[in-house]
């Protein structure tokens, strides 16, 4: 069945190739992208050719997840011209690199912000038409970082993603008996086909990250380098599309909690697994074991 879903975070890399992977699949798709009409120009116009040339539902929506303003527009407008909304996937994020104490709290907030607050902005604007619904999924596009292999200099990154993480499994307990499902989808290190390492912001205080070039020289070359060697030649981006787009098309109360998309296999699905396995015992120990999968209605 067809669905309306939003992804947030769309210009480009992941969020790019799953809407483009979910308009293919027969859903209407909003594909969220800021600065649409300047700096993302480009990457609106090339939604709109791949929409005509596939013939599929795929549309840009100026979003910026960084200003609530912006989310409840979008929302709405989404909401006006399809008369409904079923899927969020919390795609948009940024990652940074460099030595911890160089970036300044300011930088942290910024940070913190886009991976993990931004999350509930958009929750905010669109949970209210989910639960009126008593229908819905939300889809977090996490990272193996929260649990998995933590090379050092993306302290920032890493730990706004666990945020995140921590958001989404509070989140499904919480929505599950209005019907609204929730599946996290934990990507690992794609050095390639995305512009994650490339686009990496880096630290504002350049004294202190300096001074750790005395004893660290190049290890933020080398971070994304090793990564690179362990990395299957075979590893594509758009593994994390279909993954989606597989979660989006099973019946609801069917999917999956987590689904892991990490070619490095750096630990992360063996340390979730036993988490996700802790809190469902804690769950059915405490007589809360209806809130583990979402309402559905007869």
């Amino acid at each position: 069945m067809s669905k309306v879903v939003l992804v947030t975070g769309a210009s480009s890399g992941f969020g790019a190739r799953t809407v483009r992977a979910l308009a293919d699949a027969g859903h209407r798709v909003y594909a969220g992208i800021r600065h649409t009409t300047d700096r993302n120009r480009p990457a609106v116009a090339d939604a709109a050719r791949y929409a005509a040339d596939h013939g599929v539902d795929l549309r840009s929506v100026e979003l910026d997840v960084s200003d609530q303003h912006s989310v409840d527009a979008s929302v709405a407008r989404i909401v006006a011209e399809s008369g409904r909304i079923d899927v969020v996937v919390h795609n948009a994020g940024h990652m940074v690199l460099g030595p911890l104490e160089a970036f300044t709290p300011e930088q942290l907030h910024e940070v913190f912000d886009v991976n993990a607050a931004s999350t509930q902005r958009v929750n905010r604007a669109v949970l209210p038409h989910l639960r009126r619904q008593g229908d819905g999924l939300l889809v977090w596009v996490g990272s193996t970082s929260t649990r998995g292999g933590t090379p050092p200099y993306l302290g920032p990154y890493f730990a706004a993603k666990a945020a995140m993480d921590s958001l989404a499994v509070t989140y499904a307990a919480e929505v599950a008996r209005f019907g609204i499902d929730t599946t996290i989808v934990v990507p690992g290190a794609f050095t390639s086909g995305t512009n994650h390492f490339v686009h990496s912001g880096r630290p504002a205080d350049t004294t202190v990250a300096d001074a750790y070039e005395t004893r660290y020289a190049g290890l933020s070359e080398q971070v994304g380098a090793r990564l690179a060697e362990i990395t299957p030649p075979k590893a594509d981006p758009a593994e994390l599309a279909a993954a989606i787009v597989a979660v989006v098309d099973t019946p609801k109360g069917q999917r999956p909690f987590r689904v892991h998309i990490d070619p490095v296999d750096d630990g992360a699905e063996t340390v979730n697994r036993v988490g996700d396995m802790v809190r469902t015992a804690f769950y059915r120990r405490i007589g809360l074991d209806d809130l583990l999968s979402p309402r559905v209605d007869a």
